[in-house]
């Protein structure tokens, strides 16, 4: 029986009762709908319960509770779903998204998704709408069922009432397919829109520009952005396309190990930037960090100077991002004095504060180029602005100073005061992390 009443559960009550009933594979039908007494449904209400469905049974016991960060590892390759069916049933480990997953849970967690979005809409009348189309269609994407998301996207586009599946719909389920390693599917789907009556617009066409340049797919991409270029065009490429293209060209090309081919990338990338300058685009801050960065690896230091220099003219203002590249850089080429120049000059130009990411790279140079008092003093001034050591900078300095016989230039309380801060980092992360999807699903099942 699902509570109702605002006083007797909360919204996330609710939520976590609809889960628990599809973790007992309990059926959704006309018995559970008579036993609701009222009609609690809404859009964000289904909405949440259907977003819910990927982190309970899609996700491996490895990959509950992992930290949420803006940045999403894609598989390097498109996967091969017949492949991965045909290494489960001889047990045989597959790699990737899929990873370690039950396919009997992601099954029951597909079926039942199906089951309530149906339930809700016969037995109380509820009225689908965009919101909750996208999200039962972002779980068939995550759950892999293909067939099935082709046919609830025709089904959904046919409704009456319309207006079901639109262009932002298949522009975030390419996006969905991409972070899936789905590359060709997400590019068939793509291809599909005016199946489900939509107009591509830019949105589409650099979401799928940037699912085809994961998994090295340029000339593809390239094509694409041909074809936006053309005169008349309904879709003209933006400054967000062609970052997209730059950036990838420069994360790929140290990944390849060739010379040749790191030349070649840099080349396009380089020649892609030039070209939207030509078009009249003004690039922005993420464009140049890309470029400059790119150019840092591959030690090309006059090429990303003088993109530093186009930054300013341009009133382009740099961020922590750009002058971290070029510490690096120098940093790794024993320029340690260039490096901390341009750390200052980012502190004195007020264009980012210095944080870990700023300070270690100068700090493991001071200590391999055996200045360990000026590597001592760093990893003060890091301290002194807020920010935690990592772990093996500490011992790296420590370690340093006790080859000099400077050991005691550290006093014991400052000692005590990075290490409780070293882990009580650890205790946070590992706070976060849960053991097996045991623990989360019984935790649910005893609040209902």
């Amino acid at each position: 029986m699902i509570q109702t009443k605002p006083l007797q559960r909360s919204y996330n009550a609710i939520v976590h009762q609809v889960i628990s009933i599809m973790l007992q594979n309990r059926p959704f039908d006309a018995q559970l709908a008579s036993s609701t007494t009222l009609n609690p449904w809404t859009t964000d209400l289904v909405s949440d319960i259907l977003r819910s469905v990927p982190k309970f049974f899609f996700q491996s016991p490895r990959s509950i509770g992992r930290q949420k960060g803006f940045r999403h590892r894609a598989p390097l390759k498109q996967r091969n779903l017949k492949q991965e069916k045909l290494k489960n049933s001889h047990n045989v480990l597959v790699l990737g998204p899929a990873a370690y997953r039950n396919p009997k849970r992601v099954a029951l967690g597909l079926d039942k998704a199906f089951e309530f979005y149906f339930w809700v809409d016969n037995f109380f009348g509820f009225a689908h709408n965009e919101k909750t189309c996208n999200e039962m269609a972002f779980v068939l994407a995550k759950g892999n069922n293909l067939k099935g998301l082709w046919h609830f996207l025709k089904e959904m586009s046919r409704r009456e009432n319309g207006g079901l599946v639109t262009t932002t719909t298949v522009t975030c389920l390419i996006k969905v397919l991409g972070e899936e390693g789905l590359v060709n599917e997400a590019l068939a789907c793509f291809y599909r829109m005016k199946q489900f009556h939509c107009k591509p617009d830019v949105f589409a066409y650099n979401m799928i520009i940037h699912a085809l340049c994961r998994v090295g797919n340029f000339n593809k991409a390239r094509f694409l952005l041909e074809q936006m270029g053309l005169p008349g065009f309904i879709c003209p490429p933006d400054v967000y396309t062609y970052t997209i293209l730059i950036s990838s060209y420069c994360k790929f090309s140290m990944q390849t190990g060739c010379r040749k081919a790191i030349r070649r990338r840099l080349y396009e990338a380089n020649h892609l930037f030039r070209e939207m300058l030509f078009k009249g685009f003004v690039p922005d801050i993420v464009t140049y960090n890309c470029l400059i960065d790119g150019c840092c690896k591959t030690n090309r230091i006059e090429r990303a100077l003088e993109l530093f220099e186009d930054m300013n003219k341009r009133n382009c203002v740099p961020n922590r991002i750009t002058y971290n590249s070029f510490i690096r850089y120098y940093c790794a080429v024993n320029e340690i004095d260039k490096a901390i120049e341009m750390m200052r000059r980012m502190q004195q130009m007020n264009h980012g504060v210095a944080t870990n990411s700023s300070y270690t790279p100068i700090i493991h140079a001071l200590c391999e180029a055996g200045r360990v008092l000026e590597a001592k003093d760093f990893l003060f001034e890091l301290i002194g602005g807020g920010s935690i050591p990592r772990e093996y900078t500490y011992k790296l300095v420590c370690n340093a100073l006790s080859s000099v016989g400077a050991a005691n230039l550290i006093d014991d309380e400052l000692h005590k005061r990075i290490r409780d801060d070293i882990e009580g980092r650890c205790r946070q992360v590992m706070k976060v992390k849960q053991v097996t999807s045991r623990i989360m699903t019984m935790k649910i099942v005893e609040e209902v």
